[in-house]
């Protein structure tokens, strides 16, 4: 086998090169990811006995790979200090294309999704708890190295899941990581029940999109906070009627916008505040959240893109007696659980922006600055349409 070829060439089926093409994050540029990420040539990860190897033909960009790019809020090299790189990439499709032998559920030639889910499966949460409560539990491509911005990728059989026939290799690789998590926080943690109104900030972003859906589906109200008026005509398209224009206020100014945002729900809603709200923002938005949340009602949070550090009136959540839940990801049952919905065509991956992959820099710094919606996706091994 040839030391390396190039992007869009497929070598034999199963024939693995020593090198391969990636994006690559050194400690030393650590920064924003126009800058943090550079084209390199990698070793090919070992592929061992519980291994999958997939050749990645598209991959999909999400937020963690800015705060991978950043170093912030910490350097993802202190996660894998044995590798001084990082490959980053939580989405992918593609096909197995090595299979180490112990395992037995996949075999070379699967065209599968990927979903960023990593556990030891050998303790007590793997086997009859939920894997999202093991000890080793990772996201691959943040928490671990070789994502899937890189010809191959090492996952776990475990990760995959059966391509969609009638989806592309981009629209494939476009909705794992957010989807997924999405699917976990409303239905696993939050547990929506038809009739509830759903507060979702960023509601036309990778996660947003999903969370409109899925809020849909399960019968309930989507409450869908944008920016702009294309991200408001691309919810009203998923089924939102309900729609703030969150540049309508200022959130930073304190209790008098929050309480202005509060009445905005309740105009919409016929007078009732939020029974879930959708957080994934943080610190510019959860002091809000906070507030605008009935009685009773349910805060869930996956992450927080504008910081971590949250300060809001802890006396709405007591005294009205709301709940904050926490959310990461999903495992493996639920995940396949959500990915029947999108073989039934029930929900529907919103792919905005698809990349080459030279410009995978820059897509990440599209999202960093948050002039994207719905998901964006880069070819990897996926051939690029003639124009």
């Amino acid at each position: 086998m040839s030391e390396t070829f190039e992007l869009g060439t497929i070598p034999p089926m199963g024939a693995v090169p020593k090198m391969m093409k990636a994006v690559v994050i050194r400690p030393e540029r650590e920064g924003e990811p126009e800058t943090a990420m550079q084209i390199e040539d990698i070793p090919v990860p070992e592929c061992g006995p519980t291994d999958v190897l997939v050749m990645v033909m598209a991959a999909g960009i999400n937020f963690n790979g800015v705060w991978a790019a950043r170093g912030k809020p910490v350097s993802v090299m202190k996660m894998h200090p044995e590798e001084q790189f990082h490959i980053a990439g939580s989405d992918a499709s593609g096909i197995v294309w090595k299979v180490g032998s112990a395992v037995k559920s996949w075999k070379v030639g699967d065209e599968v999704v990927l979903h960023c889910n990593q556990s030891c499966r050998e303790c007590p949460s793997c086997n009859g708890n939920d894997p999202l409560a093991c000890q080793r539990q990772r996201i691959w491509g943040y928490e671990t190295n070789y994502g899937s911005f890189a010809q191959f990728a090492l996952v776990q059989p475990q990760q995959l899941l059966n391509r969609p026939p009638h989806l592309s290799w981009e629209e494939a690789a476009s909705y794992g990581l957010t989807y997924f998590t999405a699917y976990r926080m409303l239905l696993g943690r939050a547990r929506i029940q038809a009739g509830d109104n759903v507060l979702i900030w960023g509601a036309s972003g990778g996660l947003g999109v999903f969370a409109v859906q899925l809020t849909k589906l399960a019968g309930a109200n989507p409450i869908a906070v944008v920016s702009r008026e294309d991200k408001a005509e691309l919810v009203r398209s998923l089924g939102a009627e309900m729609i703030i224009d969150r540049r309508e206020f200022d959130l930073s100014k304190g209790e008098s916008e929050t309480r202005r945002f509060g009445k905005k729900i309740r105009e919409l809603t016929g007078g009732e505040d939020a029974d879930i709200v959708f957080e994934h923002v943080g610190k510019y938005t959860f002091p809000t959240s906070v507030r605008v949340a009935k009685r009773f009602g349910t805060i869930v949070i996956c992450g927080a893109t504008t910081g971590y550090d949250l300060d809001f009136d802890v006396r709405y959540l007591w005294m009205r007696q709301k709940s904050i839940i926490g959310s990461h990801f999903a495992n493996a049952f639920q995940a396949e659980k959500a990915h029947k919905l999108i073989f039934a065509k029930k929900i529907r991956p919103v792919l905005d922006q698809v990349f080459n992959f030279e410009e995978t820099a820059h897509a990440h710094q599209l999202m960093a600055e948050n002039k994207h919606k719905g998901k964006m996706a880069v070819r990897v091994q996926a051939p690029v349409p003639a124009s």
